[in-house]
This record gives structure tokens, C-alpha cells and sequence, in this order.
């Protein structure tokens, strides 16, 4: 068994009962090649809820700055999370990425780029429809659906995937990708209000 399987069996034996999460539409995941996996971001625990429900590994950008946490940056890296410094433009973390999806993995990602204060669904950051378009990765929308309260349900819904080959060649911007997946995740949200 792999750290990533072990660790995620730990933390579905620990979330799934405290927030009875409720999974949707893993069918829409690719089985395999390169994904970009987007999702809303309403609290910290997205990332390991959005790791327990995929059927496929997924690799993060985390902020760096939980990698100066003493015991998490030991685990990250074993759980395939990278950093990526905000506010700026991190090459380094822009080339793990891509990588990530050349390899024909999973990439997750957060495109809001911070938490909703609020729980709505905020503006997507440009990046996101970067990896869209600068990759050959279909794009899965998520939706989770909370608020995270202990004993209640928290939903997590994958959207079809989107095939970014036509706007690709259509040369849209990074910005109008982004919008494209955004409302992907917002359609899912009122869809599932």
C-alpha cells in the first residue's frame, strides 16, 4: 500500500462519518489520461475531501505557506501536493503542474485561488484556464456543497468533463477559459441548491 492509499484511508475513516459526505458523478472522472480537476473552495478541508472522493490520485498546489508547518510539510509531498507561492507568478509551480498533467495525471485545483468567505462562489483566477489550455487535459468541475457542520451532509458532485480542444484552437484566453469552468461549477451548485 502506497503512503497516498494509506493516508487516504485514514482520512475517509475520520471525515466520512463526521461529515456524512455524499459523492456524485466519480463516472465522470476519466479513468485515465490527464485531468484538470476543479473545484469551489469553501473551507480548508476541501482538499483532502476532494483526495478521499476521487477514484484517481490527485496532485495539489497548496500555498506554500503549509509547508512550513512542521508536520504537514513532511506529509504533502508524500501525498503529492506542491507548493506554489500567491500573488505572484511562480514558474516553478507552474512547471510542476503542467507536468503533472503531461504525465497524464490528475492535477486539482481551486481556481477561486483563497476560501469563499461567504460560501457563494467567487471569481476565477486566470491560472486555471492556463493548465486548460496549455495541456492536452479534459477539465472536471466539482462542486462541493456544504457548509461543513458536524453530522451533516456535505456533498461532493463531479461534473462531465470538458473537452478544451476546440478552444484551444479557437485561441481563447486564459481568462475566458477560466470563466468557461467556473460556470461549469456554478451550473452544479444551483443544479444541486
Amino acid at each position: 500500500m502506497t503512503f497516498y492509499s494509506f493516508a487516504k484511508f485514514v482520512v475517509s475513516v475520520v471525515l466520512k462519518p463526521l461529515y456524512r459526505i455524499q459523492i456524485e458523478g466519480t463516472e465522470n472522472i476519466p479513468k485515465e489520461g490527464a485531468v484538470l480537476l476543479c473545484a469551489n473552495h469553501i473551507d480548508n478541508l476541501d482538499p483532502p475531501i476532494v483526495g478521499i472522493t476521487s477514484p484517481r490520485t490527485v496532485h495539489f498546489m497548496a500555498k506554500e505557506e503549509v509547508f512550513r508547518v512542521p508536520v504537514l510539510k513532511t506529509i504533502l509531498p508524500k501525498v503529492h501536493a506542491f507548493p506554489v507561492k500567491r500573488g505572484m507568478s511562480d514558474r516553478e509551480a507552474l512547471r510542476n503542474a503542467l507536468k503533472v498533467l503531461k504525465q497524464g495525471n490528475v492535477l486539482g485545483l481551486f481556481p477561486e485561488g483563497t476560501r469563499s468567505k461567504t460560501g457563494e462562489l467567487g471569481k476565477g483566477l486566470a491560472g486555471a484556464g492556463f493548465f486548460a489550455l496549455r495541456s492536452e487535459s479534459f477539465v472536471v468541475p466539482c462542486a462541493i456543497i456544504g457548509p461543513y457542520k458536524l453530522f451533516k451532509p456535505i456533498r461532493v458532485i463531479y461534473g462531465k468533463p470538458i473537452d478544451f480542444t476546440q478552444y484551444r484552437v479557437n485561441k481563447v484566453s486564459a481568462e475566458e477559459a477560466t470563466l468557461i469552468i467556473m460556470d461549469s461549477i456554478r451550473e452544479i451548485i444551483e443544479k444541486n441548491k
